[in-house]
């Protein structure tokens, strides 16, 4: 095969469907232009990358753009290596390996070739090559390149599977043929690599790169070529292919009798769309760049077309097509891989299990015993995911299996829905011992779950542009089953132990996984999710046969999914009112066990990042206050002097077993309120009172101390000194400049004109401060800052926002009610969040003479929903002007702050 030759990477029939690229035909004389060289390639190379980015502008195939810019190159390395390479190096060849091997190239793809040798000359002296590969940079074509013999390919083939899949796409672009053919002999799976051994390769190769995605193709940035579902199984399809088959295209797995038409038809347009997002990545990035990051979505949604609609963003619409996309690559890629390893490994003695006259078991996978299993028993849809739960042992699903599900799935409509029997399978899979949600994702994945749920499938996919929904609506749904399920497996016990105690008690499990299967169902619709959710819930559950009260249950916890979070998180806790009015929405300890095990299920699910040991110890302070109020009746609310006394017979008592008796610990107690009380646990009383028992009341500079680990799952930051409006903004303003989540802020006004205020913080990591150094380190600096005079400055936050959190503009919202019963206001604030926000409300607020009696502090994704107690400078509510010029001082100080990156 002649040099002149080998560039021919479609067939005739694929080229003619491509537009032809003019360029192409003056590229050689451009670079054969008389005078500057190194200038004439540069030129040559910018004008041809100006060329393919209007032709991507104008939406021409992707497939040309891709092929054309791999011809493009090779164009320019044959005429630089002709200029370049010297006599002596005529049996030297120029051979393209990866992905420009395939002739696939992207505007900032890799550029890798091998400059194979003659064995006779590995010691040989090779300036000519040198001076190809400077000529190369000069011009600014960034090429990975190695030098090798065919010994040398061999070898490291043999050694590393990746090298072996480089060069087994290898593409000879100048030299002699003979050498060339002589590697791929050296290469043949009967000296390096079975085709067994490098199909098992691959299959691993691609677990470990999914593991690093979380195994999940729904990240809230998903990699275009390396996620689970993304160019790179598809190119593992072909990897295998060709190893075994020989096959050059996909279009060859037809013939093979391993693709139908239509299935290569989705998987071309899989492939097109997945090439078009990377190449608009490049164009846009001007770089290598995979990642499709929120700035990247925006930018490539206005890009290919998508407008906003009434209630999905045109960002929305275009990654929903990306993760059906993807989900359509990861079934094609589970059936070719499954089908490749029968061909290969073969079926042996195929030995079958008969599971019933419609399913059997062939080599561990199951399979249908007839192709038209689904069209006589339309059952068979649901009973195969059943029996899937009922033998762990089985692998998967047979490819031959998967293929008859799909050509079956219009079989679920509406009558099918309403079949009894049908209902009976579906139940009986949400209460199987095991399996629940490993089968409704393989539902998910063949269509299933969304035909049988209608409002499912419109969900599938949706995935919502914000930082605090780490996955699409589907996944995040399926993640909260999971973390259910996990609670009922003694093997996760250890993870969760009371909650798995409390999942074990209760009448009905399946309640909870189907409210957790609603929850967000309505998603995208408009109007309140939770409410259209509930309806939607309540009629799903009516027509699977559950009890009108078991219905109504799932109802009012789709309905209700929210207010357990919303109210610990954003309410004071240690309000018995607040309690008590949780405890009647509730109603009874049934209510209240099924919707803390959602709710934690659900905060878990929707961000790796949300759960921290506060969260989890907050969650469980309300719950047991909940409980509590609940065990003594809805007209017997807890009585608050009531509360006080416990607690102070319970700090007294850890008191005693440091050597603090009831004298001492009165004195110190006689400069507390009863809200102290209220609001702090024993435990931070009896530190309280440790640090204070020997302080002289006299003395007025401040005292600071930093609790490691605080039963409410932070550290606790406490100062003590004179009360001033400017401590809050002060001290919030070092704590977040030391890189310090505040999650909490309680003042506590003593007698004396003095303030306890007590901060409880993570790390930016979410996790407590474990260094005890550390920990002096912020005792030390902030009491040097509180220490500064009355007109000093609050200290200035320099951290910058991370990248992600710059992406978003959140409009400040700012709310005020009045607290009449405890005589203070309460002011609502949402705004974008981002280093030193506190800081600007503090500084704020003591402009405005405004004192914060308490904070909740709550971050949900970019955005902050923050809630202050305050008081004006006398200690009353604020007036309406002054709501009115704080309300205007706020959102110019904040909106000024929150400026978008990104328009």
């Amino acid at each position: 095969m002649s040099a002149t030759h080998v560039d021919e990477m479609e067939t005739s029939a694929a080229r003619s469907t491509l537009p032809h690229w003019n360029f192409l035909d003056g590229l050689p004389a451009a670079l054969a232009a008389d005078g500057d060289r190194i200038g004439a390639f540069r030129q040559a190379l910018t004008d041809g990358g100006e060329s393919l980015r209007r032709r991507f502008e104008e939406d021409e195939p992707i497939e040309a753009l891709v092929r054309d810019r791999a011809r493009m190159v090779d164009v320019v390395l044959r005429h630089a290596w002709a200029l370049h390479a010297t006599p002596g190096e005529k049996d030297v060849a120029l051979i393209a390996v990866g992905g420009y091997g395939r002739g696939e190239l992207h505007p900032c793809s890799d550029i890798d070739v091998l400059i194979l040798l003659p064995k006779s000359e590995v010691n040989g002296g090779h300036e000519g090559i040198e001076r190809f590969l400077t000529f190369l940079w000069d011009i600014g074509l960034e090429v990975g390149h190695s030098v090798r013999t065919i010994d040398d390919c061999q070898r490291e083939s043999a050694q590393d599977v990746s090298v072996a899949t480089t060069l087994i796409e290898a593409r000879l672009l100048a030299g002699p043929d003979f050498l060339f053919q002589a590697m791929r002999r050296a290469l043949a799976q009967e000296n390096v690599w079975s085709s067994q051994a490098f199909l098992e390769a691959k299959v691993a190769e691609q677990q470990a790169r999914h593991h690093r995605f979380h195994d999940t193709a729904y990240n809230l940035e998903p990699n275009v070529k390396a996620s689970p579902g993304g160019l790179r199984d598809i190119q593992t399809i072909g990897w295998v292919a060709k190893r075994h088959f020989g096959a050059e295209t996909l279009d060859e797995l037809v013939d093979h009798g391993f693709l139908t038409t239509g299935e290569l038809r989705k998987l071309r347009a899989a492939q097109a769309f997945l090439w078009k997002a990377r190449f608009g990545l490049h164009v846009i990035t001007g770089r290598r760049e995979d990642r499709l990051l929120f700035d990247h979505q925006i930018r490539l949604a206005k890009m290919f077309g998508y407008e906003d609609a009434t209630y999905t963003l045109a960002v929305e619409q275009f990654m929903q097509r990306y993760y059906r996309t993807v989900m359509d690559v990861s079934l094609l890629n589970e059936m070719l891989l499954q089908l490749f390893r029968e061909a290969i490994l073969g079926d042996g003695e195929a030995a079958i299990v008969p599971l019933n006259p419609r399913f059997q078991v062939r080599n561990d996978y199951l399979e249908v015993t007839s192709d038209d299993v689904f069209a006589r028993h339309p059952s068979a849809i649901l009973e195969l995911f059943r029996l899937m739960q009922e033998h762990p042992e089985v692998r998967g699903v047979r490819a031959a299996t998967i293929r008859a599900l799909g050509r079956h799935l219009w079989l679920i409509d509406e009558e099918f829905r309403q079949n009894p029997r049908h209902h009976r399978l579906f139940l009986d899979m949400m209460r199987a011992p095991a399996g629940v949600t490993h089968e409704l994702r393989r539902m998910n994945l063949y269509g299933v779950l969304g035909r049988y749920i209608p409002a499912f499938g419109r969900i599938v996919g949706r995935m919502q542009y914000d930082l605090f929904h780490a996955y699409t609506v589907d996944a995040h749904t399926l993640f909260v089953v999971r973390n259910l399920r996990r609670l009922a497996l003694p093997r996760f016990e250890h993870e969760f132990p009371e909650l798995s105690r409390l999942f074990a008690s209760l009448p009905k499990p399946e309640i909870v996984l189907l409210a957790a299967l609603f929850h967000d169902i309505a998603k995208g619709r408009g109007g309140d999710h939770s409410e259209l959710g509930s309806v939607d819930a309540e009629a799903f559950c009516l027509e699977q046969g559950l009890s009108r009260y078991d219905a109504r249950l799932v109802a009012w916890l789709v309905r209700n999914h929210l207010l357990f979070s919303v109210t610990a998180q954003k309410k004071d806790i240690s309000d018995p009112k607040v309690i008590q009015d949780f405890a009647h929405a509730v109603g009874d300890q049934t209510h209240l066990d099924y919707l803390y095990l959602l709710t934690v299920a659900d905060v878990r699910g929707t961000n790796p990042k949300l759960w921290n040991s506060w969260k989890s110890s907050l969650f469980h302070d309300f719950y047991e206050r909940a409980k509590r109020a609940l065990r003594r009746g809805l007209e017997a609310p807890v009585d608050q002097e009531e509360l006080i006394a416990e607690t102070r017979a319970a700090a007294l008592e850890l008191l005693t077993r440091h050597g603090v008796n009831a004298e001492q610990a009165a004195t110190v107690w006689s400069r507390m309120n009863a809200g102290y009380f209220l609001r702090h646990s024993p435990a931070e009383i009896a530190w309280h009172t440790q640090l204070l028992v020997d302080r002289d009341p006299s003395d007025t500079s401040p005292l600071v101390a930093v609790r490691e680990v605080t039963e409410r799952g932070g550290n606790a930051v406490i100062t003590y000194m004179p009360h001033r409006q400017h401590n809050f903004a002060r001290t919030t303003a070092l704590l977040d400049q030391m890189g310090l989540n505040i999650l909490d802020a309680r003042i506590t006004p003593l007698e004396g004109g003095l303030s306890l205020d007590t901060y409880l913080v993570l790390e930016d990591t979410g996790t407590p401060i474990a260094d005890r150094h550390r920990a002096h380190q912020i005792e030390q600096q902030l009491w040097r800052v509180l220490q500064l005079p009355e007109d000093a400055t609050p200290p200035t936050v320099t951290r910058r926002a991370p990248r992600q959190v710059r992406m978003f503009s959140t409009p400040t919202q700012i709310t005020f009610t009045e607290d009449s019963v405890r005589g203070l206001t309460i002011l609502e604030l949402i705004a974008g969040d981002r280093p030193g926000l506190l800081s600007e409300v503090g500084k704020v607020l003591l402009a405005e003479r405004v004192d914060v009696v308490n904070a909740r502090i709550l971050t949900i994704g970019e955005r902050a929903e923050d809630v202050f107690h305050v008081t004006d400078d006398k200690g009353q509510p604020l007036g309406e002007d002054a709501r009115h010029r704080l309300q205007e001082k706020l959102t110019e100080a904040l909106d000024r702050r929150d400026a978008p990156a990104l328009v």
